[in-house]
C-alpha cells in the first residue's frame, strides 16, 4: 500500500479533517477520519494504489517483517507434526495446533505495530515444497493424481514412504535451514493444485489482520529446481517459465478478488552470481505478469547478500513492481547502489534488523542508515524492515529464564526483532522512543566493554596460527598404509556416522539429570548400559569400526558448547532445520578454550567393551561456528581458529587415551560458503585451515575421520581433499548420488571416502540389492582400497525398527560385494 502522507490534522468530534497525499502521483485530497476521499478521481485512484486504505490506518508505522518461524515458542507445530506421523492425532489435531499458531503470529505483529505483516510464511515442512505443491509439480513416483494435495502426497514428497524415497533436501543458500528441491523437466504438467496462499490471506483477513501474501517467485523457484531422474543435465529449467507462469497468474488473481493490496515475491536467487539469460528470466516473468499484478502493490524481496550491479539494475527494471527489499545486514555495498540508482516513486523495504543472528540491533547505527537511505528514496518511500526473514534465529527472548540479565542484555531473538523494527520505523517518522534507544545503547557499552567478552592468551594462540598451514608431514598414502596396518580392517569396511536412535527413556536420564533429580553416579550408570548396547548392536551386525552412538548428546554443537568457555545455551532458543527437525545454536559471545576434556571419558569407556576400533567423535571448528550464533564484534575466521585450537586439545587426549580412529565432523563446512563466488577463496582458505589445525599433531597411524552432508559438494572437491583427512564420509544417496559426478569426470581422490549407501532421514529401509547397487556404482568410479560403506548421516532421529534392519543389509550388501570381488580376482 502507498503510504498516505498525512500534513494536517485537527481534532473534532466527527469531521477529523487532514490532507492526503499519494507520493507516487502527488495527487491530493482534503479527507474524513470517518471517509474516504471526497473527490471521486482521488478515490478510485487510492483504491488501485492502496486498496487497504483504511481510517485508522496511519497509526501503523512504516513497518515490514519479511517472515517468521513457524515451529512456535516451545516447538508446538514439531511435536505436532510427529505426533501426527507416528498416527497418534489426526489431521484435524495437526492443523487445529497450526492456525493457532498462525493466528498468534499475526496477531503478535499486529499488536506491535508493523504495518505490512507476511502470510504463507509458515509451512508444515518447507516453503520451497510448498511452492512445489501449489504448482502441481508432484514427481510421478508418488502416485498423485491431481487435485488438492494433501498431507499424504505432501509429506511423502518431503520424507518418503516406505515405497519411494523422499526427494533431494539441500541447504537454503548459505543457512542451517534445508529446503526440498523441485524436481523437474520437460513433461511436468503443472497445475494449480494448492490454494495454500489464498487460504491463508483470507484465514488472517478473518481475524482482522490484512496481511502481505509471500509467494517463492517463480524465477528463483526454477534456479533452485534440477532436473529429474532421466531429464538431461543440461535441460534449461528456466525454458518452464512459460509453464508455471499461468499458474502464478491464477495465485495472483485469486489474492486480488481475496482484498489482497500488497504481495511479497521472494527472489533470493537475485543475490547469486547470475549471468544475462537468468536476469534476462526475471524480465521476462514480470513483464508476463504485469497485467495479472495491475492493482496490487508488488514487494520483490532479496537477502542474504549484495545484488551485483547487472543484477541490481535488472531488478529495478522490472514492470508493475512497486517496491525493492534488501538485506542491510549482509549486503553492506547494496547501499552505495541505491544511492548511485533509486527509482522515483518507488518503495525502498530497507533490511536492517538482522534476521539471521541473535544480537540485539545497534538502534542508533540502523537508524543513522536509515536516515541516509530516506536522504535518497525519500520519507514517504523508505520502509523498515528485517534482513531476511525471522526463520533463522530464535523465537522469543521472554521464553529463555536461565540466561544471566548481563547476556540477556545483549540479545533479540524474532519477538524482539519484530519490537525493534517498529522502534525504527517509529524513530524515523520522529516518534522516537527515548527510553527504548537508551536502554540499547547501554546494553551495546555494556557488551563491547564486559571483561568475560576477552581472554588475551587465547587471542594471542590464534593469532600465531597464521604463520603456518599445518599439514600432517607424511602423505595420506603412507599414513593409510599405517593405519591399516594397525586397524588391520576388510576391504569396504563398514561403519555408522556416529549417533545412534535417542529413545525416549534416554532423553528422561539425560534431563533428569540436568535438573538435579538423579544423581552423577546414576547417570553415568545409564549412559554406560546405554553404550554397551549400542556396542553389543554394532558387533552383533558385524559392522567393522564402531561408535559408542553418543547417548550423552544433546547435540553434535550445543553438547561441545557446554564445555568450551565462551559459550551461552538458551533453554528454547529452538531455530528449525528441516522438517521437525530443531536445533538450539549456541551462542558465542567471547572468546573460546578449552577448560577439561570434553569426550574422553566416554569414548575410552566404549573402547574398553570391545576390541574392535571405536571411533571418538568431535564437531569439527567450522561446524561448530556455522551452527552458532556467532560473535558479529570480530571477524568470524578469528572465532573459528579459536574453536580449532580447543579442539585440537580434545585430538590429542582422545590419542592419549588409546583411540586410533577420530571424527572430526565439518557438516557444515560447505554450508558457510560465501554466495558470491569471488569470496569462496577466502572463505575456503581459513576454513580448510582451521580443520587442519584440530589434527595437525596426531601419529600417522592415528586415522582422522571427517562427515559431511546434504550440500553440492562438486565444487568444492578440492578444498575437500585439501582437508587432508584420511577417511571422509558424505551424504550421497539422498541427492541421487551427485557426488559421484565429480569422480566420473577425472577427480583423483587418494584418500578413503565413504559416499552414502541409503537416506537416513526417511524411515524407509533400503533392500540388501539396493544398497549393493548403490556399492557397484560407487566402485565403477572409486578404487575398492579407498571405500567405505556407511548411511548418509548420523542415526538420532531414527527409531531401532528402522536402524538394526537397514545397518544389516548395509552389511550384507558390503560383504555380498567383498564376495564377488574376491571371486573375481
Amino acid at each position: 500500500m502507498y503510504n498516505l502522507s498525512l500534513t494536517e490534522f485537527k481534532h473534532g468530534s466527527v469531521d477529523v479533517i487532514a490532507h492526503c497525499h499519494c507520493p507516487p502521483c502527488g495527487i491530493s485530497s482534503p479527507l474524513s477520519n470517518r471517509a474516504l476521499p471526497s473527490s471521486a478521481s482521488l478515490s478510485l485512484h487510492l483504491r488501485d494504489c492502496s486498496s487497504d486504505f483504511l481510517p485508522g490506518s496511519f497509526t501503523k508505522m512504516a513497518s515490514h517483517i519479511v517472515g517468521y518461524p513457524r515451529m512456535g515458542p516451545k516447538r508446538e507445530l514439531k511435536f505436532a507434526l510427529e505426533s501426527f506421523w507416528d498416527k497418534k492425532s489426526s489431521a484435524e489435531d495437526l492443523q487445529k495446533v497450526a492456525a493457532d499458531l498462525r493466528s498468534s503470529i499475526w496477531k503478535q505483529m499486529s499488536d506491535a505495530g508493523i504495518k505490512f505483516i507476511p502470510s504463507n510464511t509458515f509451512a508444515y515442512y518447507d516453503q520451497v515444497l510448498d511452492a512445489t505443491a501449489m504448482l502441481g509439480a508432484v514427481p510421478p513416483r508418488y502416485g498423485w493424481n491431481g487435485g488438492e494435495i494433501g498431507f499424504d502426497t505432501y509429506f511423502s514428497m518431503a520424507r518418503g514412504n516406505a515405497a519411494v524415497p523422499a526427494m533431494e533436501m539441500t541447504k537454503w543458500f548459505d543457512t542451517n535451514y534445508h529446503f526440498i528441491v523441485p524436481e523437474l523437466g520437460p513433461d511436468v504438467n503443472f497445475s494449480y493444485a494448492s490454494h495454500k496462499a489464498v487460504d491463508e490471506y483470507k484465514e488472517a483477513k478473518a481475524l482482522g489482520v490484512d496481511t502481505v501474501p509471500v509467494l517463492v517467485g517463480p524465477v528463483s523457484y526454477l534456479l533452485l529446481s534440477k532436473p529429474a531422474k532421466g531429464v538431461e543435465k543440461t535441460f534449461s529449467l528456466l525454458s518452464l517459465l512459460p509453464k508455471i507462469l499461468p499458474i502464478y497468474k491464477e495465485v495472483i488473481s485469486e489474492l486480488k478478488a481475496a482484498g489482497a493490496s500488497w504481495i511479497q515475491f521472494d527472489e533470493p536467487t537475485l543475490v547469486l552470481d547470475l549471468d544475462s539469460h537468468q536476469l534476462q528470466a526475471f524480465t521476462a516473468a514480470y513483464a508476463d505478469l504485469e497485467s495479472t499484478l495491475s492493482g496490487l502493490n508488488v514487494l520483490i524481496e532479496t537477502y542474504f547478500a549484495d545484488l551485483t550491479t547487472e543484477a541490481y539494475n535488472t531488478l529495478i527494471g522490472l514492470k508493475g513492481v512497486t517496491a525493492y527489499g534488501f538485506d542491510f545486514v549482509r549486503g553492506t555495498q547494496t547501499i552505495e547502489l541505491v544511492k548511485s540508482n533509486f527509482p522515483k516513486g518507488k518503495y525502498l523495504f530497507a533490511g536492517v534488523v538482522d534476521g539471521r543472528n541473535i544480537w540485539a540491533n545497534d538502534l542508533a547505527s540502523s537508524l543513522s542508515t536509515l536516515k541516509e537511505l530516506e536522504a535518497v528514496v525519500g520519507k514517504d518511500n523508505l520502509v523498515v524492515s528485517t534482513s531476511c526473514s525471522l526463520l533463522h534465529t530464535a523465537v522469543d527472548l521472554v521464553n529463555e529464564t536461565k540466561l544471566d540479565d548481563e547476556i540477556k542484555s545483549w540479545l533479540a531473538f524474532a519477538a524482539q526483532k519484530v519490537v525493534e523494527v517498529n522502534a525504527l520505523a517509529k524513530a524515523l517518522a520522529g516518534q522516537k522512543d527515548e527510553a527504548f534507544f537508551s536502554a540499547n545503547a547501554a546494553a551495546q557499552a555494556s557488551r563491547k566493554s564486559s571483561p568475560r567478552v576477552t581472554n588475551e592468551a587465547v587471542q594471542k594462540a590464534a593469532a600465531a596460527l597464521k604463520g603456518s598451514d599445518h599439514r600432517r608431514s607424511t602423505n595420506v598414502t603412507a599414513r593409510l598404509d599405517a593405519q591399516q596396518k594397525k586397524l588391520n580392517l576388510p576391504i569396504l569396511p563398514t561403519t555408522t556416522i556416529g549417533s545412534f536412535p535417542q529413545t525416549v527413556e534416554l532423553r528422561r536420564v539425560r534431563r533428569e539429570f540436568k535438573a538435579n533429580k538423579i544423581s552423577e553416579d546414576d547417570y553415568v550408570k545409564a549412559i554406560k548400559e546405554e553404550i554397551k548396547k549400542v556396542v553389543d548392536l554394532q558387533e552383533e551386525l558385524d559392522i567393522d569400526v564402531l561408535v559408542h552412538g553418543e547417548p550423552e548428546r544433546n547435540d553434535m554443537v550445543e553438547y561441545f558448547g557446554e564445555q568450551l568457555s565462551g559459550f551461552a545455551f538458551t533453554v528454547n532458543g529452538w531455530v528449525q532445520s528441516y522438517g521437525s527437525r530443531c536445533v538450539k545454536p549456541p551462542i558465542i559471545y567471547g572468546d573460546v578454550s578449552r577448560p577439561n576434556p570434553m569426550t574422553v571419558f566416554w569414548s575410552s569407556a566404549a573402547q574398553s567393551m570391545t576390541a574392535r576400533p571405536m571411533k571418538g567423535m568431535l564437531t569439527g571448528p567450522v561446524t561448530i561456528l556455522n551452527w552458532s550464533f556467532v560473535r558479529n564484534d570480530q571477524p568470524r575466521f578469528e572465532t573459528c581458529y579459536q574453536i580449532a585450537l580447543a579442539i585440537k586439545d580434545e585430538v590429542e587426549d582422545l590419542e592419549k587415551a588409546g583411540i586410533n580412529v577420530i571424527q572430526i565432523d565439518e557438516a557444515a563446512l560447505r554450508e558457510g560458503l560465501p554466495l558470491r563466488k569471488s569470496e569462496h577463496a577466502f572463505y575456503l582458505k581459513w576454513a580448510v585451515h582451521s580443520f587442519r589445525i584440530t589434527n595437525v599433531g596426531v601419529q600417522d597411524t592415528t586415522q582422522i575421520h571427517t562427515h559431511m552432508c546434504y550440500s553440492n559438494f562438486n565444487d568444492i572437491i578440492h578444498s575437500i581433499i585439501d582437508m587432508d583427512a584420511d577417511v571422509i564420509t558424505i551424504e550421497n544417496s539422498r541427492s541421487d548420488e551427485k557426488l559421484l559426478s565429480v569422480f566420473r569426470e577425472g577427480v583423483k581422490y587418494g584418500a578413503g571416502i565413504g559416499p552414502g549407501v541409503y537416506d537416513i532421514h526417511s524411515p524407509r529401509i533400503p533392500s540388501t540389492e539396493e544398497i549393493a547397487d548403490r556399492i557397484n556404482k560407487m566402485l565403477a568410479v572409486l578404487e575398492t582400497n579407498i571405500l567405505w560403506v556407511n548411511p548418509d548421516c548420523g542415526l538420532k532421529t531414527r527409531k531401532y525398527a528402522e536402524v538394526k534392519p537397514a545397518l544389516s543389509n548395509m552389511v550384507a550388501a558390503a560383504k555380498l560385494l567383498r564376495t564377488q570381488l574376491a571371486s573375481a580376482k
